[in-house]
């Protein structure tokens, strides 16, 4: 059995535009994939998709994004072949971090060699936008500006070194009824991504950190007290700047040394599900070695 990372994903910024007539919404958002990662294990077998899941209460079926990026990619080379597929979790579920989309990409990735599909980059997209808006970033990795709904992707100068503190509130948040209460607020004003991408640019962490925004974030917040509490929690440990990571529950917050990240998710580990993590540069079943070295 062969093993690949899904790893997880944050937004820097996250800019939520009009909603289009296909019922998706136009967004503009700066994505980056930090070191924690579900593992997914994959090996051929004579017929048929197998799926077991270890660490979390998930479908082992055909709503499994995993289970269905592999029964996609057979179904599309029309491969005779079958395959067995063992995920981990450790991403935390509907938790804004985009664990499913990152198992997706990551048996796309993994199944194409193991297959030896020989598919390249344009067309592993198109099969990974048919699974999800976030899949196709979850295939890239790194640091990319994404636009349309999700699936029109720039890389971007990486994200300077730094560690980030992931602290999720136990709860959730449906993304549905967040995009519903951004839909009740027209007036609602744009969040600056071109700041942001000129902060990276510049390679400077702490105006990136503090221009970091998410349009779902007063929404959410005003709903979810304790979302808001984890932020300036963050903020008042020696956080650079935090901000809401897709429609939540995860907030985020960037540091620049080992020593303050830990002892922050250290401070919020009583009240929240908290990882310290690096940014990660590679895409989906890439990059293990890269992860380890960071650690």
């Amino acid at each position: 059995m062969e093993f690949f990372p899904a790893w997880a994903k944050v937004n820097l910024g996250l800019d939520v535009r009009a909603k289009r007539t296909d019922g998706y919404h136009d967004v503009r958002m700066i994505m980056q994939t930090v070191s924690l990662a579900d593992c997914i294990g994959l090996e051929i077998q004579e017929h048929g998709i197998s799926l077991q899941v270890q660490g979390a209460e998930l479908s082992p079926g055909e709503n499994n994004l995993a289970y269905r990026a592999a029964k996609l990619l057979q179904e599309h080379c029309q491969v005779t072949k079958g395959a067995k597929i063992e995920l981990k979790k450790r991403i935390p579920l509907a938790a804004g971090l985009a664990g499913g989309s990152a198992d997706a990409a990551a048996v796309l990735y993994g199944l194409s060699k193991i297959w030896q599909l020989n598919l390249n980059e344009g067309e592993l997209h198109s099969l990974a936008l048919r699974l999800g808006s976030d899949v196709p970033f979850a295939l890239l990795g790194g640091t990319a500006l994404a636009e349309g709904r999700g699936e029109i992707l720039t890389p971007l100068t990486p994200l300077p070194d730094c560690y980030l503190v992931l602290a999720r509130a136990n709860l959730e948040v449906s993304t549905a009824w967040a995009y519903r209460e951004l839909d009740a607020c027209p007036e609602r004003t744009a969040v600056d991504i071109d700041v942001l991408l000129l902060a990276l640019c510049q390679g400077d962490l702490a105006a990136l950190a503090r221009q970091m925004e998410n349009s779902f974030e007063p929404v959410v917040t005003a709903r979810y007290p304790v979302i808001r509490e984890l932020k300036e929690a963050l903020l008042d440990l020696g956080a650079l700047g935090a901000v809401l990571t897709g429609s939540g529950p995860t907030v985020f917050g960037l540091f620049t040394s080992l020593e303050e990240a830990t002892r922050a998710a250290t401070s919020l580990a009583a009240w929240s599900e908290t990882f310290v993590v690096r940014p990660v540069m590679s895409g989906a079943g890439r990059g293990w070695r890269e992860a380890e070295t960071k650690s």
